[in-house]
């Protein structure tokens, strides 16, 4: 089984850089993007990378479906280490939590996911990698 690896990302540019810059717009495209990386590498995840961007922007007027939209982006992540054959390190507490603290839950999201891509040794984005489980 393969699947298709994602792109490795300065995480202080994903957190603080680019959605200053672009006016919090970049953090949407991140959140997409993160979520159909997940998608991509292990067709086991099963997630819809439009609605989890939906969830993030408009679901703030039911006030629950962000918070629900992080933690499972956090699962997702932590799967994709376990599908690479790595312990999984990725806490979707721990995001869910950085998510009220200065919205650093994409820092953290995105050095875990660094960690899966660097455990391949930093391929091209869309390369086919193994997966371990």
């Amino acid at each position: 089984m393969a699947g298709s690896a994602g792109k490795y990302r300065n995480i202080f540019l994903v957190w603080l850089v680019w959605p200053l810059i672009t006016l919090g717009i970049y953090h949407l495209v991140w959140y997409y993007k993160v979520n159909r990386e997940a998608r991509d590498f292990d067709q086991r995840v099963e997630v819809s990378p439009a609605g989890a961007v939906l969830a993030i922007t408009v679901g703030w007027l039911v006030i629950v479906p962000p918070f629900v939209s992080v933690y499972n982006t956090g699962q997702r992540i932590a799967r994709m280490q376990k599908s690479a054959g790595m312990q999984p390190t990725c806490n979707p507490w721990i995001g869910l939590i950085l998510m009220i603290v200065a919205g650093l839950y994409s820092l953290y999201y995105q050095h875990e996911l660094n960690q899966v891509w660097a455990h391949y040794e930093n391929p091209a984005e869309g390369e086919q990698v193994p997966l371990a489980a």
